[in-house]
C-alpha cells in the first residue's frame, strides 16, 4: 500500500467509524480484515462470523458470486446490488468500493461501503474532504464539521449553515465555542483538553446554537486527525460528526414505576383503588422487582401523603437491635441508652411505615407488630407507659410467608393481618414487554447524569431480552450502568454488558414479548405466594426437530417486530395473508 493509499485508509476508517458506516476491508486474498459495527447491524453477521473469511460471507449477492467489480475495476461507485442478511431477507443496497496498491502497483487489499438505497444521503461540503473520500462520506445521513487546530470551521456539511441559519461565508471560521457551548470547547474545558491530547470523544450530548438562539440538541463524536493528512491542506484537525437527537418521548410511568405490561397496570389500579383506604397492604415478589416502589405509591396516592414515608429493612438490622430500631427506648433501658429516642412507629405517625423484608422477622417481635396492628398501641423498651400513634402499615417480602406458617417460622395470626390487601408483583421474565422500557428509562437517565447519549446495539438489546435477569429490574439497572461505565464508543455492544447477560444472545430465543401469563393480583389463601416455576436454564440443551429454513426467517422475522405480522411481513417481503398462512403452515 503506498503512503497516499495508507493516508486514504486512515482517514477512511476514522470517518466511517465516526460516521457508524457500513463498511468492511479485505485483503489481497478477498478476506475480511475489518468489519464496522454498522455493516455487522445491517447484513446481520457477527465480527466473529466473518474476519478471516471470504468477502462473500458478508457480501452475499449474485453480482459478487460472478465477479469482484473492485478488483476488476480498481474502483467502483454506488452500483446496485441485493445482499442476503444472515437470516436470509434481502437488503438492496449501492456499493463503492477502492483497491489499495503497493508500491508496484500490486493489489493489497480492497476497502467497500454499501448504504441501503432508500438512505438519506449526506450533502457535500464545497469545501470539505477530498474527492476520494466522497465514497464514505455519503453514507452519512449526519451533520459534519471539520475544525482547525484552534477549534475553527474549516469545512462543513452543506446543509448546516441552512439548518443553523447562519450565512455559509459567516459560517466558516467560527469557533466551537460559540456552536456548541464552552463547557466542551471553551478554553479550560477538559473535553477539548482531551481532544488536544489526542483522545476521541463518542456519544457526547451537545446542543448546537442556531442564529435565533435556539438549541438543536445532538449526540457529538470527534475525533482528532492528522493535520497533513486531511481536508486538502486546509488544516483540518479534528471531524466532528454530530447526529440529530429524536424528541424524546415520555416512558410509561405510575409515581416513579415504569411499565405498560397488563399486570403492571392492574396494580396500578388497584394502588388507585386504595387512595383512601388506610388497610394494611402486603407486597409480595422477588427481590429486586420493585416493592419499595410500590409501597411508596400507595403512600404518595393516599390521604396520608404529607405525612411522612419511613422505611425499615428487617432483615438488615440485627435482631437485639430491631425492637428498639421500631418502638423506641428510654433512657437506661440498655448499656448505651444514655437518653429517651423515638422509634420508626412514632416518626412514621401521621404517614406511612414500611416494613421491607418482613418475612425475616424474629417471632419475638412478630407479636409485637401483631398487637400493634390489632391494638394500634406500644410500648417503647424499657418504659411501662403506652403509646398510641396513627400509622398505616405496608409489608413487604421476597419469603413464601405460607411456607413460612406451615414451619412456624412466621405466626399464622401476623400473616392474616397483614394481608388485608396482597399485591403480588410479577418477575421481570413474566412482563418481557417492560424490558424496552425500561432500558430506555435507564439509559436516558445514566445519560442525562454522564452527559452521553448511548444506543444499544441489536446483539446487545437481543442479549438483553433473552437474559432471565434472576435479579430483576435492580439487575437491569446494574447491568447497564456497568455497560455505559465500560463503553468507549455510543454503540453498546454485547461486550459491553455483564458477562452473564453478554452470553444469552447464544441461547434459546426468548419467549414472545405479547405472550405474557395472567398475572392477577393473588387472591387471599397460598397462592398468592405461589411463585411461578423457575424457568429452565438459558443455553439449556433442548432436543429439537430439524427446522426449515424459511421457517426460521419468518420465526426470526416476527421476533425482530416484536410479533407484529404487518412489520415481519414488510420485512420478508410478503403479503399479510401469506405470512399467516405459512405461519399456520409451519405451526409457528
Amino acid at each position: 500500500m503506498t503512503s497516499a493509499d495508507n493516508a486514504l485508509a486512515h482517514q477512511a476508517h476514522t470517518l466511517a467509524d465516526l460516521a457508524d458506516l457500513a463498511y468492511f476491508q479485505v485483503d489481497e486474498e478477498r478476506n475480511v480484515v475489518s468489519i464496522s459495527p454498522a455493516m455487522e447491524r445491517l447484513t446481520g453477521f457477527s465480527a466473529a462470523d466473518v474476519l478471516g473469511r471470504s468477502c462473500l460471507t458478508v457480501n452475499r449477492c449474485q453480482e459478487c458470486l460472478r465477479s469482484c467489480g473492485v478488483f476488476r475495476h480498481g474502483q467502483v461507485k454506488d452500483i446496485r446490488l441485493k445482499l442476503f442478511r444472515a437470516d436470509g431477507t434481502e437488503v438492496e443496497v449501492l456499493k463503492s468500493g477502492r483497491v489499495f496498491r503497493d508500491g508496484d502497483g500490486n493489489i493489497t487489499g480492497a476497502v467497500e461501503v454499501v448504504r441501503p438505497v432508500d438512505a438519506a444521503q449526506a450533502p457535500r461540503s464545497p469545501a470539505g474532504p477530498p474527492p476520494e473520500l466522497d465514497i464514505f462520506l455519503r453514507g452519512l445521513g449526519r451533520m459534519y464539521l471539520v475544525a482547525d487546530a484552534d477549534f475553527r470551521v474549516v469545512a462543513h456539511g452543506a446543509a448546516l449553515p441552512d439548518i443553523l441559519g447562519i450565512a455559509g461565508e459567516r459560517f466558516k471560521g467560527m469557533s466551537l465555542e460559540t456552536l456548541l457551548g464552552e463547557e466542551l470547547f471553551g478554553l479550560d474545558a477538559t473535553f477539548r483538553q482531551a481532544l488536544e491530547d489526542g483522545e476521541r470523544r463518542e456519544g457526547w450530548a451537545a446542543e448546537l446554537r442556531r442564529a435565533d438562539g435556539s438549541e438543536i440538541p445532538v449526540s457529538l463524536t470527534v475525533g482528532p486527525l492528522d493535520a497533513t493528512e486531511v481536508c486538502g491542506g486546509l488544516g483540518g484537525r479534528y471531524v466532528l460528526m454530530m447526529r440529530l437527537e429524536e424528541t424524546k418521548t415520555s416512558v410509561p410511568s405510575f409515581q416513579g414505576v415504569v411499565a405498560r405490561s397488563p399486570a403492571m397496570q392492574r396494580i396500578f389500579r388497584l394502588v388507585e383503588l386504595l387512595r383512601d383506604n388506610d388497610s394494611t397492604v402486603l407486597v409480595t415478589g422477588e427481590s429486586g422487582t420493585g416493592k419499595e416502589l410500590v409501597a411508596r405509591a400507595l403512600h404518595a396516592t393516599s390521604h396520608r401523603s404529607r405525612g411522612p414515608f419511613v422505611a425499615v429493612n428487617c432483615a438488615a438490622i440485627p435482631p437485639e437491635l430491631l425492637e428498639s430500631e421500631l418502638f423506641g427506648h428510654v433512657r437506661g433501658a440498655f448499656t448505651g441508652a444514655v437518653k429517651d429516642r423515638p422509634g420508626r412507629f412514632e416518626l412514621a405517625d401521621g404517614g406511612t411505615l414500611f416494613l421491607d423484608e418482613i418475612g425475616d422477622l424474629a417471632l419475638g417481635l412478630q407479636s409485637k407488630i401483631l398487637r400493634f396492628l390489632q391494638e394500634r398501641t406500644f410500648e417503647r423498651v424499657g418504659d411501662s407507659r403506652t403509646r398510641t400513634v396513627d400509622v398505616r402499615v405496608i409489608a413487604a417480602t421476597h419469603v413464601n410467608l405460607v411456607q413460612a406458617v406451615s414451619e412456624r417460622r412466621f405466626r399464622e395470626d401476623l400473616y392474616y393481618r397483614l394481608r388485608v390487601v396482597p399485591i403480588h408483583i410479577p418477575s421481570l421474565r413474566e412482563r418481557r414487554e417492560d424490558l424496552e422500557l425500561l432500558v430506555r428509562h435507564f439509559l436516558d437517565r445514566i445519560g442525562q447524569e454522564r452527559g452521553r447519549a448511548l444506543r444499544l446495539a441489536p446483539s446487545a438489546s437481543r442479549a438483553l431480552l433473552l437474559y432471565p435477569w434472576p435479579g430483576n429490574v435492580r439487575e437491569l439497572q446494574n447491568a447497564l450502568e456497568y455497560a455505559t461505565t465500560v463503553c468507549e464508543g455510543q454503540t453498546i455492544h454485547v461486550g459491553d454488558l455483564p458477562r452473564e447477560v453478554g452470553l444469552a444472545r447464544t441461547a434459546r430465543a426468548a419467549p414472545p414479548l405479547t405472550a405474557t401469563p395472567s398475572l392477577t393480583p393473588p387472591l387471599p389463601g397460598a397462592a398468592a405466594f405461589r411463585h411461578p416455576t423457575p424457568a429452565p436454564a438459558w443455553g439449556a440443551h433442548e432436543s429439537r426437530a430439524p427446522v426449515h429454513p424459511e421457517a426460521e426467517r419468518i420465526r426470526q422475522a416476527l421476533e425482530d417486530a416484536h410479533y407484529r405480522r404487518g412489520r415481519a411481513a414488510e420485512i420478508l417481503g410478503m403479503s399479510r395473508t401469506t405470512l399467516w398462512r405459512k405461519m399456520r403452515e409451519y405451526g409457528l
